[in-house]
């Protein structure tokens, strides 16, 4: 057994009982973006949360256990994504990328965007012209020292 078969286990449980991303964060206490991500591998539970994943999902001991190692993150297959939705986001970054950059480091100056101390937001946004996906990420900006 492994992580990536307690993340198989979870998918099919949460597709069979027909499980919301959402609820499951409720119940756990934290935002639905990193429960998702926890849930799908890429985060780790401290034990009462894992004790809490186990419970909803049907998980034994030895599974909630691999839920509180920290994983390998980085979960896509290939280095460019092939499914749709996750290749726009691979386009954003490719085409809009740079801009972000510059626009950043003029307003903070040379430094990163964290994506450890980091929030995400992700919402519907009603429009009579479809609905929009509005997403926040929020990260801390750490700048480059000199040494």
């Amino acid at each position: 057994m492994n992580r990536l078969d307690v993340t198989e286990k979870i998918i099919s449980t949460k597709v069979s009982k027909g499980i919301k991303w959402s609820d499951v964060a409720d119940k756990v206490g934290l935002s639905k973006e990193w429960v998702t991500a926890g849930c799908l591998g890429q985060m780790t539970f401290d034990a009462k949360q894992a004790k809490v994943i186990g419970k909803i999902f049907g998980l034994t001991a030895e599974e909630i256990k691999w839920l509180q190692v920290v994983p390998y993150k980085g979960s896509l297959p290939t280095p460019v994504p092939t499914d749709p939705l996750i290749y726009r986001w691979y386009e954003i970054v490719s085409v809009y990328g740079s801009t972000i950059k510059e626009l950043i480091h003029e307003e903070f100056g040379d430094g990163i965007m964290s994506a450890i101390d980091f929030s995400m937001d992700i919402v519907r946004q009603p429009d009579p012209k479809g609905d929009r996906v509005n997403v926040v990420l929020s990260g801390k900006f750490l700048p480059y020292k000199q040494y």
